[in-house]
């Protein structure tokens, strides 16, 4: 895992690489928690973005999590260069996710 503070030092970029080296994930570690987007998500649990989705969907359906306690708003930079709003969640959501797809990781 390789970690790179900001300049203000209110979050840290950490780069995680599953144990089997295939994948390599960056996520923003802020406070005390890590945050991903769906398609972090997808990448990490290796399944597709419509079924990450769909389980974040039914997580906050159900009452499982409070969307507002656990979803930030971050600007991401895409490939075409443009700065997006895109929701990012916490390591909650993650974990449940991962319990959902069933994922070894």
């Amino acid at each position: 895992m390789e970690r790179w503070e900001n300049e203000q030092n209110i979050s840290e970029m950490v780069i995680y690489t599953t144990e089997d080296g295939l994948t390599k994930i960056e996520t923003t570690f802020d406070g005390d928690t890590v945050w991903l987007s769906i398609d972090q998500m997808a990448e990490l649990f290796q399944r597709d973005k419509s079924t990450i989705s769909r389980h974040v969907k039914n997580i906050f359906a159900e009452g499982e999590l409070k969307r507002e306690a656990v979803v930030a708003n971050f600007a991401t930079t895409a490939a075409d260069g443009k700065t997006y709003q895109v929701d990012y969640y916490n390591l909650d959501v993650i974990i449940s996710v991962g319990y959902r797809v069933k994922s070894q990781r």
